[in-house]
């Protein structure tokens, strides 16, 4: 059996009045990510690192913020393509590993509808998808809550 690793690292500017959608959900919050899609960060990191594994470039290279098709879309759409992307190459999903940094608001109350909503998405179990947060401890941009950053590393397997 053929296995890959990949990782992926994305950052987002926080601003008022924006939606915040996170891990394919609206996250009920005072600022939203600001970006030239819906700016999902969570699900960003999740189709750089399964391109990344299966060698096929990264999220900008597929879906370019000077492209207008793109501008405002759901995210969940750019990682169902990702997942059609790396299945014609023969691979599936064994598992991903993720952390959202950001001190507000608490994530935790939300990750089993988010690794439920990304499950149904991307056609693998919730228990292959592990989303954790943390806090900067006030420290940086995230700890200033300037902005959203996120992590997230995968193995995908031939089949």
């Amino acid at each position: 059996m053929k296995i890959r690793t990949g990782f992926g690292y994305d950052v987002h500017q926080m601003q008022e009045g924006l939606p915040f959608w996170l891990g394919g959900i609206q996250v009920p919050h005072t600022h939203g990510a600001l970006g030239h899609s819906d700016a999902d960060v969570l699900i960003h990191v999740i189709c750089d690192a399964l391109l990344g594994a299966a060698n096929l470039r990264d999220i900008g290279f597929h879906f370019p913020d000077t492209d207008a098709q793109y501008k405002g879309i759901d995210s969940k759409r750019l990682l169902s393509e990702v997942m059609r992307l790396l299945r014609s190459k023969g691979y599936e999903v064994g598992n991903i590993d993720s952390t959202i940094c950001l001190e507000r608001p608490k994530v935790n109350p939300h990750i089993a509808e988010m690794q439920r909503v990304l499950a149904a998405v991307m056609g693998i179990d919730e228990d292959d998808i592990s989303i954790k947060a943390t806090t900067t401890e006030k420290l940086g941009f995230v700890g200033r809550q300037e902005g959203v950053a996120a992590y997230a590393t995968v193995l995908i397997q031939r089949t």
